[in-house]
């Protein structure tokens, strides 16, 4: 059953328009690729995977995830998370990014390390956010939060 829940397939409403910076846009990448690779994604309910889930951000306070089954283009599921929680984690997270990038071409392996650490404790902290505020409507683990995590914050560069 765990391979049946589980999102197959995701697309970001609204990034088309948007020119992210070159590290950005790895880690999009790299957050699609592992996230499509392995998650565990379960909508309360009676469902049957595997999902497609579009995400996307209405009116810059909620993230809105539309959840359709696999080869059915109606999604069955809305749910809308504010963001209120996770903008000032968003936002420091950002800033840790941007000192960590700048770090990695001048500073010390200790001084990278540091940076880094603080850079994934903001990340833990988000994710942990978006699981605890997923978790009436939908089941996801503690990759899948940090995965999506991620992506939440590319979409909130467009706001």
């Amino acid at each position: 059953m765990h391979q049946l829940q589980k999102i197959a397939a995701i697309n970001i409403e609204g990034l088309d328009s948007v020119r992210l910076k070159p590290e950005i846009e790895h880690e999009r990448k790299v957050a699609i690729f592992d996230l499509l690779e392995e998650n565990y994604f379960a909508p309360v309910g009676d469902h049957i995977g595997p999902y497609v889930l579009n995400l996307s951000i209405e009116d810059g306070k909620r993230l809105v995830l539309d959840i359709a089954k696999q080869g059915e283009s109606e999604s069955f599921l809305q749910v809308k998370v504010p963001l209120m929680p996770v903008r000032k984690i968003i936002k420091d997270y950002f800033l840790v990014c941007d000192s960590y990038f700048q770090a990695i071409k001048t500073a010390s392996p200790t001084q990278i390390e540091a940076i880094d650490m603080g850079r994934r404790g903001l990340h833990n902290e988000g994710s942990v956010i978006l699981r605890e505020r997923l978790e009436e409507k939908v089941h996801i683990d503690h990759d899948t939060a940090r995965r999506l995590f991620t992506l939440v914050c590319v979409l909130h560069i467009r706001q």
